[in-house]
């Protein structure tokens, strides 16, 4: 009930388009850019490709720390809404279906197609994008593609286990919790340097479980 009671405020969110062409992936948009593209048939029988355009950069513009996600449908421009967004989409049913769009701080972390009986989908991320480079990889490459997942996750451990240690301590500092539970004090202290490191490389790894749209609270919220 939530979840759809989310869901409708998201569709109230949606914004009339103005017809622009969608612009054409380019290279050097590889981190700042998702694009995304789901074919559907009509009430017509007539395909129509939409596709969902996302600039990364914009949450880190905007006083609220939102983004904005694009719709497109033939490459024009039908609708914009702020993330997380929800676009209904004419998939050939009365009831029709919706895009959901969910942004994390490394990349999309949801872009699916969800029909009315509640199947769904992810979409298609374009091939020139950093998203479909990484699909293509998989599809390609797939012991490869499972190292490197599995390895994205163990660097998250790591700075996890760290995070963990330090607010056990700090959490013990307080008097309440120090006069009844005693007083503990992390046996691991990193110099800025390392921990600087070792932030940036959870960020990376993060990154790219964002290229598969991956994302765990614990793992990359943290």
């Amino acid at each position: 009930m939530l979840t759809e009671w989310k869901r409708r405020k998201a569709a109230e969110r949606v914004k009339p388009g103005n017809g622009r062409p969608l612009k054409p992936f380019r290279w050097w948009q590889q981190l700042n850019r998702a694009l995304f593209h789901l074919p559907l048939v009509d009430a017509d029988g007539r395909q129509v490709v939409y596709s969902v355009d996302v600039r990364h950069w914009q949450q880190f513009t905007t006083e609220d720390g939102k983004g904005k996600a694009h719709l497109y449908a033939d490459g024009r421009h039908i609708a914009e809404s702020k993330l997380p967004a929800a676009f209904p989409v004419n998939d050939g049913t009365a009831e029709g279906g919706i895009i959901e769009v969910k942004e994390s701080a490394f990349g999309l972390k949801r872009c699916h197609f969800i029909a009315a009986d509640g199947s769904e989908r992810q979409l298609t991320p374009d091939p020139a994008s950093a998203e479909g480079r990484r699909a293509r990889l998989d599809r390609e490459r797939p012991g490869l593609s499972r190292g490197i997942s599995v390895f994205s996750v163990l660097l998250l451990f790591g700075p996890l286990a760290l995070l963990a240690l330090q607010l056990a301590e700090s959490i013990t500092r307080i008097p309440p919790v120090a006069e009844r539970f005693g007083t503990f004090t992390s046996p691991v202290d990193l110099p800025l340097w390392l921990n600087v490191t070792l932030g940036v490389v959870a960020a990376a790894a993060s990154t790219e479980r964002a290229l598969r749209l991956r994302y765990s609270t614990i793992l990359d919220g943290s």
